[in-house]
């Protein structure tokens, strides 16, 4: 498995992710919560035999501060969401804040990584990674 970072208005990012953000299976598993993209947006896609595993679309929401508002891992396999959270982690500055909006089924994967819960919801977490 690979993964790649693309910039949030790359053609190339709209080849490989349209198909699945499309994909009523896929919206359901997000809540049926669109996916969003922008110049503002990085994308960390895990792929494998040009199959699409999984992706976390990353927003810079100020100079200091990022955000995980959603993502998809196909078939909730921890071991996709392992690897794309460690290259992401492996990407970012030490200085900057990053947030992630998890999904109560993910909390564990998340903490694993240094991510502490800061609010509870119903059906997610926000947390911070410290």
């Amino acid at each position: 498995m690979d993964i790649i970072k693309l910039q949030g208005t790359d053609k190339k990012l709209y080849e490989l992710i349209a198909p699945l953000v499309l994909n009523p299976a896929v919206l359901r598993q997000n809540n049926n919560y669109p996916f969003k993209t922008g110049p503002k947006y990085t994308w960390y896609i895990a792929i494998e035999k040009e199959q699409i595993l999984g992706f976390i679309p990353i927003k810079q929401t100020s100079v200091s501060s990022l955000m995980i508002n959603n993502y998809y891992i196909k078939g909730d396999n921890l071991t996709i969401l392992d690897k794309l959270l460690s290259e992401i982690l492996a990407n970012i500055n030490s200085d900057i804040e990053l947030w992630a909006t998890v999904h109560k089924r993910h909390v564990q994967s998340y903490k694993l990584k240094d991510f502490r819960t800061h609010i509870e919801w119903k059906n997610y977490e926000r947390m911070l990674y410290f």
